[in-house]
Parts: C-alpha cells; structure tokens; sequence
C-alpha cells in the first residue's frame, strides 16, 4: 500500500512537470509571452523541487531506518505528517519493525540472561579453552573449584599439575578421562569431558570437570569397611572358643600339676610335663586374647560414628592438645611448637574425633623421633632436633590447613601411597588402624589428608577442612 502511494504520487508529479514542459514549449515558439514564460519556467523549477523532496525524504528515511537496525537503535520513530499521503504508512511500517526488532532483541536478551544464570549454577565446573590457548571460567563452580589462582591460559593449568595441564590440552571432544587434580595440598579426582561449540564464528573446547572424589573415596571406604567386618566376623568366631578352651586348659593342667605335686611329689617329670603344657596353654591364651584386641581395634573402622561439628577456636582447641603431650615430652627432650596464623582462626569441626586424631599423629612423631634418637649418636645436637611443629593456616580457596610436621627419619617415598590403607604399618607392635581412621576422620569433615617429606627431615601430615 505504501508503495503504491508512493509510485502514484511520483506519476503524478511526473504528469504535471511534462504538462508544464509542454506549455513553456509552445511559450516558446510563440515570441511575446515572456511574463508567462517567467512564471511557467518558476513552476517548473517549483515542480522539481517538489518532485526531488519527496523523493529524497524517502531515502533519507529508509537510511534513518537501516542506521538504526544497524546500531540497534530502537528509540528511534518514523511518524509523518498526516497530509504527507504514503509516508505516514511508510513512517507506521518502519516503526512497527522498529518496535517489533526490539521486541524480538528484548526476549533473546532475556533468555540468553536465563541461560547464564542457568550456567552459573550449574553445579559442575565448565571452562572454555580456544585454539589460542585462551581459558574462561564459565560458571560459580569453575571459580570456586581454581580460587585465587589465575587461569586465563592453558599454560596457567600447570600449577594443579602437569599430568592434569597435558590431559586437558590433549582431551578430545566426546571423551571421557579421569585426571588428578592438585590444589593447596590436596588431590581430587576430576572426570573431565569435551565438547566442541561454535561462539562467534570461533571453535572452543567446553570442558566439565565433576569432582568425584568423594564418591571414590566412600566407595572405597565402603569396601574396606566390608571386607574387615567379614573379617573381624570370622576371625572372631574362631578365636573366641580357641581363647576360652585355651584357659580352660591353662586351669586344668595347674589343677593336675597340684595334685600331682601333693600326692606323688617323687612323679617330677609328670610334674615337669604339666608344668610345659600350662605354659604352652597360656602362650596361646595369651595370644588369643591378644588376636582380639587386634580384631577389636579394626572394628573401629566400621564404626566410626557421624561428626558433631561445632565451632571451635582452633587456638585454644590446639594448646589443650599441646598440654595432653607437653610434660611427658619435656622429659624426653621433644620440643613443641603450635602455631596458628591468625590467632583468632576458627573451624567447624568434631572436638573430640579431631582431637583423637592429631593425639595420634602426635604419637607416631614422638615413636618416629625416639627411634631415630636410638639409632644415631646421643648428644646435644641430635637431642634438640627432636622437634615437632604443628601450623594451622588458611589457604588460597579459605581451607582450613593444620600441618604436623616432625624431625625425624620420615617416611620413604615407596610407602607413602600406602599408609593410609587399612591393616599397612611399617611398626613391628602396630595394627594398620591409626592412619586409616585418620583418613576417614578427614572424610567425615569434607576434607583431606596428605603425606609428604617436612622441611624439617620428617613426616609432614597435612589436613585440609
């Protein structure tokens, strides 16, 4: 309609200048009318004029409009004037396009907000790695799971390990891959998995990295937890009537040994024989009773109860433990020092099982720094060596961090994968339980433990809340 409008009045316009032509035509020919040849030639002119303006306020229009699309310019509105025929429907489509275009910008903006918002709170981290080695964090997790630590490129992902920055890089679109993941002294399990986007014209890497650790970990746990309470369960119902039979006889042979003794005291060698049995019944009476508390010990590990976490000052919590080692140690010249950084540092944690946990730790230092004392020369330097330091700090991602550290011989790299795993001791009276209930402590706070050589010669246990 519009343009029918528009090609009318163009027509019409067209019409009355050839009319006009005409007439200053036959003025022309005709000598002496030169007042009206004047005023047909002004009309003329008038006539172009017109012509030309209204053709040009139509391409001035349509670029006003194109501008606008162009620049995403909604605010912008084509009203003409009521006399100006076609143009007010001209200005009303333009508009309406207008109007309609924002509309349509209006919703995607919303839905791509929606989307974001979405990926925000996806609860797995997503990044991004483009072929220029670029990486962005694209949701909360993703920040949450690098902390303080700068990751704009690929070559930044060596900090958590160059085995975690190599499986990345290398990871194909649609494949799966388990890669360990090293952060403020903790290691997590990721499965790591590719898909290849288009975003502006440019092919990205979208990688998810789901933390399932924690599902290893209980997964584990649960079958160590199986397989000794099977265990202990048969090792039980053999041993107890073993243990019971054993100091019936230990009861019977000192019985007859009596009688023996008073009746027919000249019968030495019977006497010598039942003396034998008694010891032989009381060895494994002896070590009967001995094979259950061992037994019993392990059930500890199938029993471990929930954690009651409460807040606790952590350095008024770590100089009540200073204080339970502190006097027996000063007698065998083992220093001790606590350190919490700051002072005012607290933590939600089970008083009594985190407790436990570091009195435990605190004794396999004390074992570790006698033994190597017995082993070297004994002199005033090797005695102030005996030192062990216990520092509570918080790291880059605002974990929680207690470090044990000992003087001592340490334990050997071959054997550092090893000692958390139940029934592993490197200790001839040790039963394998301590290191493992350490590790299911830590679990039960949502935390880790970690074994390394200290600074200071020795072990370093590090936990991580």
């Amino acid at each position: 309609m519009v343009f029918k409008h528009f090609t009318v009045r163009v027509l019409l316009s067209l019409i009355g200048l050839m009319l006009s032509l005409s007439v200053a035509a036959y003025l022309l020919v005709y000598p002496g009318y030169h007042a009206a040849m004047l005023i047909v030639v002004l009309f003329i002119f008038y006539q172009l004029h017109l012509l030309f303006a209204y053709i040009n306020r139509t391409n001035t229009e349509l670029i006003r409009f194109l501008d606008a699309l162009k620049y995403a310019d909604y605010s912008q509105r084509f009203r003409m004037p009521e006399k100006s025929a076609g143009y007010k429907e001209l200005g009303d489509t333009m508009t309406q396009i207008m109007q309609r275009a924002f509309s349509s910008r209006s919703e995607k903006e919303l839905e791509l907000r929606h989307l974001k918002a979405l990926v925000e709170h996806v609860p797995v981290p997503l990044i991004t790695i483009e072929d220029n080695g670029k990486i962005t964090l694209c949701n909360n997790s993703a920040r949450r799971l690098f902390g303080a630590y700068a990751v704009t490129r690929k070559d930044d992902l060596q900090q958590f390990g160059v085995a975690f920055a190599d499986k990345l890089s290398s990871l194909v679109p649609g494949q799966r891959q388990l890669v360990s993941f090293e952060i403020d002294n903790m290691t997590r399990k990721l499965a790591a998995q590719a898909t290849q986007v288009v975003q502006s014209g440019k092919q990205l890497k979208l990688i998810s990295l789901q933390d399932i650790q924690s599902e290893l970990d209980k997964t584990q746990i649960k079958a160590w937890q199986d397989l000794v309470s099977v265990l202990t369960h048969e090792i039980m119902n053999s041993i107890t009537p073993v243990t019971s039979l054993a100091k019936t006889a230990v009861a019977l042979a000192d019985d007859a040994r009596t009688q023996v003794t008073e009746r027919a005291p000249e019968m030495v060698d019977i006497i010598e024989e039942l003396e034998d049995v008694s010891s032989a019944m009381q060895t494994v009476a002896s070590r009967s009773d001995g094979l259950m508390n061992f037994v019993t010990s392990y059930r500890r590990l199938t029993k471990l109860p929930p954690a009651d976490k409460k807040e606790v000052f952590l350095h008024t919590f770590l100089t009540r433990v200073e204080n339970l080692v502190v006097n027996d140690w000063q007698q065998k010249g083992i220093s001790l020092d606590v350190i919490v950084t700051p002072q005012g540092l607290s933590a939600r944690i089970d008083n009594a099982m985190v407790e436990q946990l570091l009195l435990n730790l605190l004794k396999n230092a004390e074992q570790a720094l006698l033994e190597s004392d017995s082993d070297s020369s004994t002199d005033s330097e090797k005695a102030a060596e005996k030192r062990v330091v216990i520092n509570v700090s918080l790291t880059k991602r605002g974990h929680i961090e207690i470090v044990v550290e000992d003087s001592g011989t340490g334990i050997p790299d071959e054997l550092v994968e090893q000692v958390f795993v139940p029934f592993f001791t490197t200790k001839r009276e040790g039963s394998g339980v301590g290191l493992a209930l350490t590790r299911q402590v830590m679990m039960a706070h949502g935390g880790d433990v970690k074994l390394s050589k200290s600074d200071l010669g020795g072990a370093k246990f590090t936990l991580t809340f």
